[in-house]
């Protein structure tokens, strides 16, 4: 059987189990839409919640981005599994304690206010489209190479994937697909990290894998690997980066992962509030799991690389473009990897022109520039074609990466479209509306977020991994600070609430967008996103901190100089930090 054909098989058995779950578990009322109506085990939920968070970012990208820089690229590793120890501990089971449906509603009820309700509706939005574009993105590179068509293609069959389930579904579907969808990753991640482990080290457990002895070469693997990538102009792999931006970006993805409204509403599905600690205790083994052996497929899949170009080392000549193996040729028909032969010697030239330092070997070796380029985000999907891993496997990854981004979109295109449907028609524009008719309005929202997540998941601002970071940076600027001051201050109110939401997401999104162009259309940036552009050498992903501190400055200020608010409220603060049970919901 041909790979291709294996491909459809096992990624349609896949589709076929997610549909068939969402229309077994179809919601028929807004409580099954929006929070499963509080009826999923905490386990479940926490494998829920690790297939909701470990998105085509975690899946598709960030092994790719660690095996582009090494090191300095483990924040992504360090920030969000932090976000979750904070999720666990300071918002989980007081926002569960509320029993509310939505971030917003806890906003408006808090703060007293429908201003600052839809300001939290603004926030939510922006953030949720930012991140979905990423998931978006991911799904469209794992569609194009396993169903062999161009990115764009790729991106719209992800497209209309999402819609049947996530839209039929809601809450209730997603969550059961979600489960599903995490047995398949899991499984799917782990099977080729663990062959490729074996094939460079003896070591069957990839963690170890990646501080054992390279079995070639005899040298620690990592060793090895700082020697072969140094030959080639780049960094040493095991080199600290920029401590400034990895310090404000690992705290980036901390609080913008407890501030993230679609993994905040999976708490909202469990019975009580002991239930809410517990899913986030559960959700972190699971995202554990995958977590520890994104290191050893990011620093293998580089060395795997690297050995494919240079069979001989990277001393000797470069593999010929006419005898390149065979995952380079099913991974160009994407778009994906280009060679350009700029020197005309029919020699594949892989290395860092913009080292300096590497300038006169290069020319000594007959090199005029790179002349090729990989996007980080293949790394994954391809490493079983690097590695020459059974076709089932290649097949198996196939469908876990897909599994990954459409768990997560489906999370956050829920998220969309509840704010909009309950925090904006329903409490705002049409209070009347039927529960038919809000329901409706949900599944018409989370069309139409599907449709702009996929045209600006086109044109996407980075790799899908960088893409989310921006978001964290949004929702740490955003929405981390407002629960936090409303969970645990008394003293701040509405005028400074929704101020402070304002001048963090404000500040937050000019910083990105003069660097990145505005609302990330390529082309409309005011200056080039290089570090010597940067605001004290702050890079945009690494802002989100700065954002956070300005929205509690300006909250506490303004809350200072006005009223305190009612006593009611004080007494509503004083009572959701009792974590004792939870009563039903309140109404909607």
């Amino acid at each position: 059987m041909d790979q291709y054909t294996l491909n459809l098989l096992i990624v349609g058995a896949s589709f076929a189990l997610y549909v068939g779950i969402a229309i077994w578990a179809r919601a028929g009322t807004t409580a099954e839409f929006y929070a499963a109506n509080r009826g999923v085990n905490p386990v479940m939920n926490g494998m829920a919640t690790a297939a909701d968070w470990m998105s085509a970012a975690s899946f598709i990208s960030m092994a790719g981005l660690i095996a582009g820089v090494g090191y300095a690229n483990s924040t992504y590793l360090m920030g969000w599994t932090g976000g979750y120890v904070l999720l666990a501990l300071l918002l989980a089971p007081y926002l569960r304690k509320f029993g509310k449906y939505t971030v917003p509603q806890f906003i408006g009820d808090r703060f007293y206010s429908q201003t600052a309700r839809l300001v939290a509706v603004v926030c939510l939005i922006i953030i949720s489209v930012t991140y979905v574009i990423g998931q978006m993105t991911g799904a469209g590179v794992a569609f194009s190479r396993f169903l062999e068509v161009n990115v764009s293609t790729g991106l719209w069959i992800a497209s209309a994937v999402v819609f049947v389930y996530a839209v039929l579904g809601g809450m209730k579907g997603i969550t059961y697909t979600q489960v599903a969808q995490y047995i398949v990753l899991i499984i799917a991640y782990t099977i080729p990290a663990v062959f490729i482990s074996l094939q460079l080290t003896g070591n069957a457990i990839p963690p170890l894998g990646l501080f054992s002895t390279h079995t070639e070469s005899s040298l620690p693997l990592l060793q090895k690997l700082d020697q072969v990538v140094t030959d080639l102009g780049f960094t040493a792999y095991t080199a600290q980066g920029d401590m400034l931006n990895m310090t404000l970006f690992t705290l980036s993805l901390m609080i913008g992962t407890a501030g993230l409204p679609h993994v905040i509403i999976r708490f909202f599905t469990v019975p009580k509030v002991a239930d809410a600690r517990w899913s986030a205790g559960w959700a972190l083994v699971f995202i554990a799991l995958l977590y520890l052996v994104a290191p050893a497929v990011g620093a293998m899949a580089r060395l795997n690389i690297i050995d494919t170009i240079f069979p001989n080392g990277p001393q000797e000549q470069a593999v010929e473009y006419e005898q390149r193996p065979d995952w380079m040729r099913n991974w160009e028909t994407t778009g994906l990897l280009k060679f350009e032969d700029k020197n005309g010697d029919g020699r594949i030239q892989y290395y860092n022109d913009k080292a300096a330092g590497f300038t006169e070997t290069a020319t000594q070796r007959g090199w005029s520039g790179n002349e090729l380029e990989i996007n980080n985000d293949i790394l994954v999907l391809a490493n079983p074609e690097i590695a020459q891993l059974p076709g089932w496997v290649i097949g198996l990854i196939a469908a876990g990466g897909l599994a990954a981004a459409l768990s997560t979109a489906a999370g956050l295109l829920l998220a969309i479209s509840s704010a909009i449907s309950h925090d904006l028609i329903k409490d705002y524009l049409k209070p009347d509306i039927s529960e038919k008719g809000e329901l409706m309005a949900a599944r018409i929202a989370m069309a139409g977020a599907i449709l702009v997540a996929t045209l600006l998941g086109l044109n996407p601002p980075g790799f899908a991994a960088q893409t989310v970071a921006l978001a964290f940076g949004l929702a740490a600027a955003s929405i981390f600070p407002v629960l936090m001051m409303g969970i645990f201050s008394k003293r701040i109110n509405s005028t400074g609430a929704t101020l402070g939401m304002l001048v963090g997401l404000i500040a937050t999104c000019v910083y990105l967008f003069t660097y990145l162009g505005w609302f990330f259309i390529p082309g409309t940036n005011m200056l080039e996103n290089v570090p010597a552009n940067h605001l004290f050498g702050i890079s945009p992903a690494a802002f989100g901190p700065i954002g956070a501190l300005l929205n509690f400055g300006t909250a506490y200020v303004v809350s200072m100089m006005t009223q305190a608010p009612p006593q009611h409220v004080q007494d509503l603060v004083e009572s959701i930090r009792v974590p004792r049970g939870a009563g039903a919901a309140t109404h909607h």
